[in-house]
């Protein structure tokens, strides 16, 4: 019997929980441990697990998955790849992947590792689908609209600026890949509405969108963790014009963030040591089993 990848996933917030999911039904996977921050307290599903705080403390891991906020990502997989450890995460600041990347490529081939960055569903699978687009029709321009839905990376950072106790970010699309973004918090005693909401407005995620804040009783009340996206290019095949194309998807965010970085630490294993974007990866390598079954079913 082929032996099982040994996953850890690293974080147990939102996309966490779902990672755990996705490993439990994967064939080919088990759970090496959970590394999160309090230990004292482990939820029920999480009782037939090794939870510790450090990943050092956990045996035979062949491959962390970083559930981490964006902004924890370099140190994190650093950690993880100085062990000799793969890594795979969701870091989704477009501006600052290939400086991620090249960081990351340096500390994976010194310790003869993988790391495949910003594998979540955007940037990573979308990433695919505008690749392949690109391919089919070099000329044009494509247009990715997200939402309407929640952003966790943009609801994660909001709660990191001082004086919000609780947020919620969400992202409206006005057309031709233009977004707005609504922003609800609830302040925490002694703060400044207007000066923690500048703080957002001003934040690397929020200076370049069209970005309102509202302060709200009860965050919880609004949160609903569906999302989407609609993809569209239009553009030309050798000299033919007008070739038109559209992607649509509806999705429970947190979980295909899950299910994507679950398929990616699976590719990890099969790619030579350094890091990489999805778009770097055989399709093939993110799928169970053996490539020749995929092959006769899918092509």
């Amino acid at each position: 019997m082929k032996k099982k990848i040994r996953a850890a996933v690293v974080g147990y917030g939102n996309i966490g929980k779902y990672v755990v999911e996705a490993l439990q039904v994967a064939p080919d996977f088990e759970i090496a441990g959970i590394v999160r921050r309090d230990v004292s307290n482990v939820p029920a599903e999480l009782k037939g697990y090794e939870v510790v705080t450090t990943i050092v403390q956990l045996k035979e891991v062949d491959v962390a998955i970083l559930c981490s906020p964006t902004r924890k990502v370099e140190a994190f997989a650093k950690q993880c790849l100085e062990l000799g450890i793969n890594t795979v995460d969701s870091f989704d600041i477009h501006g600052q992947i290939l400086q991620l990347r090249a960081s990351l490529d340096k500390t994976a081939k010194e310790n003869s590792a993988v790391s495949i960055i910003s594998a979540g569903w955007d940037p990573g699978s979308d990433s695919v689908i505008r690749a392949l687009l690109e391919a089919i029709a070099p000329k044009g321009i494509t247009y990715t609209n997200f939402g309407p839905g929640m952003s966790m990376g943009h609801t994660v950072a909001v709660k990191a600026v001082a004086g919000v106790k609780n947020a919620l970010s969400m992202t409206i699309p006005t057309g031709t890949g233009v977004h707005r973004r609504m922003v609800y918090i609830e302040l925490q005693e002694g703060h400044d509405f207007e000066t923690v909401a500048n703080a957002i407005k001003t934040d690397d995620y929020f200076v370049h969108d069209e970005t309102h804040v509202f302060q709200v009783d009860d965050v919880d009340s609004l949160r609903d963790m569906g999302h989407g996206v609609r993809m569209e290019r239009k553009g030309v095949s050798g000299t033919t014009q007008n070739q038109l194309f559209t992607f649509d998807m509806r999705i429970n965010n947190p979980a295909l963030t899950a299910q994507v970085l679950v398929a990616t630490a699976r590719a990890a294993l099969k790619q030579q040591p350094g890091a990489y974007t999805m778009i770097e990866i055989p399709v093939v390598d993110l799928l169970p089993g053996e490539k020749e079954s995929w092959i006769k079913k899918l092509v």
